[in-house]
């Protein structure tokens, strides 16, 4: 886990990354019917602009709010890590959910044009993603870049 805000944002880059990449392409396969290269390539250059969002959703509007409910009710400072890691990835995953599943339907009805529809893509995206994201965020995204961050980046090695 992150000890001060240069290691904080250092995570959320290599966090926001990871968990965009992945979402971006199971939302393309998910609304194209299967994974192919194109799926691939289109969820590539979707990309840079989902990241972006997520990576200000992340910074400005969800992390302090979804902290302060995982330690506000769901653990204590004096919890394990894995404990703390468990309560604020899910405080993470649900609203990030449902503002990127509104990014995807938004991305969706600018192709087709079928405004009327958003409002169901919406609704309809978000058990989708939130049965994807969390078990993929709590079983392989974290493991993986608390790993790979503490590796790079070792204790006391970047500065607050």
């Amino acid at each position: 886990m992150p000890k001060n805000k240069r290691e904080s944002l250092i995570y959320t880059v290599m966090m926001c990354f990871l968990m965009v990449l992945w979402m971006s392409i199971y939302n393309v396969a998910l609304h194209t019917g299967g994974l192919s290269f194109d799926v691939f390539q289109s969820a590539w250059l979707g990309f840079p602009l989902a990241y972006i969002i997520a990576m200000f959703l992340d910074l400005f509007i969800v992390s302090g709010p979804a902290k302060k409910v995982a330690f506000r009710f769901l653990v204590k400072p004096t919890s394990s890590n894995f404990k703390k890691g468990l309560a604020v990835s899910f405080c993470m995953v649900v609203p990030m959910v449902i503002f990127m599943s509104l990014y995807g339907g938004l991305e969706v009805v600018l192709k087709s044009g079928n405004w009327q529809a958003l409002p169901m893509i919406w609704l309809t995206n978000i058990p989708k993603n939130f049965v994807m994201a969390l078990p993929f965020q709590i079983i392989i995204a974290g493991p993986v870049i608390r790993t790979s961050f503490r590796k790079l980046f070792p204790e006391g090695k970047v500065l607050a």
